[in-house]
């Protein structure tokens, strides 16, 4: 078996649980692929494993049979942006804080390792938005060929501008104006992300839809409106300062305002592993809080 493995820092209490993770690993002889970045890291904080392959690329990625990720959600995205169209299943374990795609706690690594070695889970296909940028007719590559994100598309203003007019084009018809700070398109997946901070509703995940949420608005009567993933959507932008700053999950860039964005459903998708005791309802629960009411 072949497993990639990706991660970020961690805090003194987290070690011991992967450095047993690393351990059960090698005591299978499974074949290991790490990121550079988190090579340096685990060298750095003195955890100790046997792996001689590591990447810095998504394009050097070896074809493994599953992909760990040690961080919080914003490691499990970069985790896609490295595995692209090989839908390869992700399995996040949470050493960060709040995690709706990293779900897996440090002290259950044993666990669900054990479960994925008996083929004990079931893959969640979450779709992922695609798009395509272009500036006086040529195509501008803003995010050197991973366009394509798992949470949303943001379309905002830069620190220095006051607020943008986003106009906004449903399967080629005209749809809004959005006057706003920004505009957030948002998968069912990105729900509990920006999303959820600018009033968007939350969404169960596996829902085909995308919801587009503006930033602030001008106009108080503007809400969030949920369309199909099979919708194909434009949009233009006027700002006064002519640039903007386009985003996709954790990945920005400020670019002259005069780009023509269109975005759509990308033709594959992200496979995240659900194991036996994982349940979004549950998670829901967990991270928002909504149990400490004593009526729930």
């Amino acid at each position: 078996m072949k497993i990639a493995i990706h991660g970020r820092n961690f805090k003194d209490e987290t070690k011991p649980f992967v450095q047993a993770m690393f351990d059960t690993l090698a005591a299978q002889n499974i074949e290991l692929q790490i990121s550079e970045s988190y090579h340096k890291f685990l060298t750095e904080f003195g955890v100790s494993y046997s792996s001689s392959s590591y990447y810095n690329d998504h394009k050097d990625l070896f074809e493994a049979d599953f992909v760990l990720t040690l961080g919080g959600d914003g490691t499990l995205l970069d985790a896609v942006t490295h595995i692209g169209s090989r839908e390869i299943p992700i399995l996040g374990i949470n050493t960060g804080r709040l995690g709706f795609l990293a779900t897996v706690s440090p002290d259950k690594i044993q666990e669900s390792l054990q479960e994925i070695f008996a083929g004990n889970y079931t893959i969640d296909q979450r779709t992922l938005v695609s798009i395509d940028t272009r500036l006086n007719g040529e195509t501008l590559d803003i995010f050197e060929g991973v366009n394509f994100g798992l949470n949303e598309l943001g379309i905002m203003k830069t620190d220095t501008s006051s607020m943008i007019v986003v106009k906004a084009y449903l399967n080629g018809e005209f749809l809004n104006a959005y006057w706003a700070d920004g505009l957030i398109i948002s998968t069912a997946t990105g729900s509990t992300g920006y999303n959820l901070s600018v009033g968007g509703p939350l969404v169960i995940p596996t829902s085909d839809i995308f919801v587009i949420a503006p930033m602030s608005p001008h106009n108080l009567n503007v809400r969030p409106l949920v369309v199909s993933t099979d919708s194909v959507l434009d949009f233009e932008i006027e700002s006064r300062s002519n640039n903007c700053l386009i985003s996709l999950d954790a990945r920005s860039k400020v670019v002259h305002s005069n780009v023509k964005i269109r975005m759509e459903r990308e033709k594959f998708k992200a496979n995240l592993i659900k194991l036996s005791d994982t349940n979004f309802l549950n998670t829901l629960r967990s991270k928002l809080n909504w149990g400490f009411d004593v009526r729930n």
